[in-house]
Order: structure tokens, then sequence, then C-alpha cells
């Protein structure tokens, strides 16, 4: 166990809960929308454990279109993880790096991914959790499997066959034992111009005693992905929230990066506390996020797009991230 622990550091992807039996969670994200962006889901399949030890496992199903979500319930003894690979089974239902294979009540069928972007990685950055990734008592850890990526093959959704061909996903996963108490998450790939995706996050990270917060994004354009960490040197300028709006600018030495998400309604979801998952988040899968990228040496704009079927959280106590 101790190995496939270790193993898992540098493979984020992998399960990491090897030597645990209470109080935490992982879940693993797919986000697959449609070639037209009629249908869009997120698929999230996991496991959670509370404080005293009780253990289930789950397969959550986020419709963004119809804007509701199911929650599938299993006995923790279903859920099986590879150690050397991403390959988790929660019965028939299978997840990969490279597919998924669902056999629930209300959604059926088999997905294959292609040109899967991860996020990069190296010996002292194992991810983008970067050096972050070797803190044992981390709150909540992250991991981003593949910014952007193809889709084919097709689900039988509530009776209805939905061709994903040439559709467009996005995979991350958590672990941890809780959800940052604020946060703010948001992702799209789906922008006029072709291969750009783009992800931001900003959270209220607990640290020895006290806290600070903590930010990522990424922007993939023309094939290379532009990182901005709390770890690189990234500095967050600002961050405001409104009914309508929520507003992000980071810049670092190279790079100046600022995002407008129009906020849509959102649909609850289960979210981990204290390892189970009996918290509740609101996400929506409609968003609409402008994104400016501006390279500084060159004194060039790189991107001015607008990203649709875009997922946006402001979760919790989000005015502690205000700035």
């Amino acid at each position: 166990m101790f190995l496939d622990k270790i193993h898992a550091i540098w493979n984020p992807e992998c399960y990491h809960g090897w030597n645990k039996s209470k109080k935490f969670f992982e879940g693993w994200y797919y986000k697959i929308i449609s070639k037209d962006q009629k249908h869009a889901l997120a698929i999230i399949p996991g496991i959670a454990m509370d404080e005293t030890g009780k253990k289930q496992a789950f397969i959550q199903v986020l419709d963004g279109k119809e804007l509701n979500a199911s929650y599938h319930k299993f006995d923790a003894s279903d859920f099986v993880a590879s150690s050397k690979k991403h390959d988790l089974q929660i019965q028939g239902n299978r997840f990969t790096s490279d597919s998924i294979e669902l056999d629930l009540p209300d959604l059926k069928g088999k997905l294959h991914f292609t040109n899967r972007k991860p996020w990069s990685t190296s010996f002292l950055s194992p991810g983008i959790m970067g050096p972050f990734s070797f803190v044992p008592f981390m709150e909540c850890y992250h991991g981003i499997l593949s910014m952007n990526h193809g889709i084919e093959g097709s689900l039988i959704h509530k009776k209805k066959t939905h061709s994903f061909d040439e559709g467009r996903g996005y995979m991350e996963k958590d672990w941890g034992h809780s959800f940052p108490e604020g946060y703010i998450w948001m992702q799209s790939n789906h922008f006029s111009q072709p291969g750009v995706s783009v992800k931001a996050s900003i959270a209220k990270i607990p640290w020895l005693g006290s806290s600070f917060i903590g930010h990522i994004a990424g922007v993939l354009v023309a094939d290379s992905l532009i990182e901005f960490t709390t770890y690189n040197g990234t500095k967050l300028k600002h961050c405001s929230v409104s009914e309508e709006q929520v507003c992000l600018e980071m810049e670092n030495k190279n790079y100046r990066l600022s995002i407008i998400a129009e906020r849509k309604k959102a649909t609850a979801l289960a979210a981990p506390i204290s390892g189970f998952m009996d918290a509740r988040i609101e996400e929506s899968m409609h968003a609409q996020i402008h994104v400016k990228l501006f390279d500084k040496k060159n004194n060039s704009t790189l991107l001015d797009d607008v990203g649709l079927s875009a997922g946006l959280e402001v979760a919790g106590n989000h005015n502690v991230l205000l700035k």
C-alpha cells in the first residue's frame, strides 16, 4: 500500500486512498459535451469515508441542460481501483483515462476519448498541485487529467440515444477530506478558436493554523498550456463576484489573464465534508466565460474569445476570496 501511495503522487490520475479508512473522499470529474452542445453531462464517480469509517461508493450525474442531478450510491466493496493506472470500476461501470462505460438506470453506453491534453508534470512538480503534492496535510488535492480531448460514442440517457461523436471533453479530480470553505471554479473548452481550453480556480487553503488564498489557472492555446499558479509566481490581481458575473485577473512575469464569467442558473450537487458527501454545492454547465490572454514579453494578445458550455461554481463563503 505504501508503494501504491507513492506511485499516486507522481500519477495524480490514480487512486490515492490505499491507506485510508475514514475521513477521506476521492472523485473523478468527466465533463462531456456533444458536438452541437445540445447535450452536456458531468459524470463523477468516487468513494467517500466519514469520520467513523462508514464508507460508500458513488456515481453522480449532472445534466447541464435539464438542470438536474442524480446520485447513485453503491457499497464501498463495489469500488475497485487499479494501483498502477487510472482504471476503476463500480459494479458495471468502468472509468479510465481513455474511456467510460456506464450501466446506470437512466444512463448507459460507452464513450472513448482521443488526444487528451493533461497538465504538465515533472519530478518536483507532479501535476497541477506542483510542490503542494508532497504536503501530507492538505484539506483537498486537485488533478487535471485532460484540459481538452475528443469524444466518440453514444449514450442512452433517459431512454433516448444521444451521439457524442466529435464532442469535446474535460477531465479532472479531487481527493482529501473536504472541499474548501470558499472557492470559485470555472472551465470551458468551447471557444470559436479550435483547441482552446481554459480552467481557473481560487480557494481558501488552510495552512499550519492559518490560511491563504490559492489560485490555479491554465490556458491551452496553440497546443501550448500556459499556467498561472500560486507556486510559479502568479499574482491574483483581482477577484469579484456579483449575482451576474465573476471577474478574475491573474498576472505573472510573462502573461496577464483576464476572465469575466457570466453566471447562469445552477444545479445542486453533493460535495464532501469530513470525507462524506453531505455538503451541497451549485454548478452551472451553461455559463459563458470571456477570456483575454496577453503576452507581456511580445506585447501581444494571444486570446480574446468567449467560451460556451462553461462549468462554473461559486461555493461556500466566497467573500474570503474577493480582492
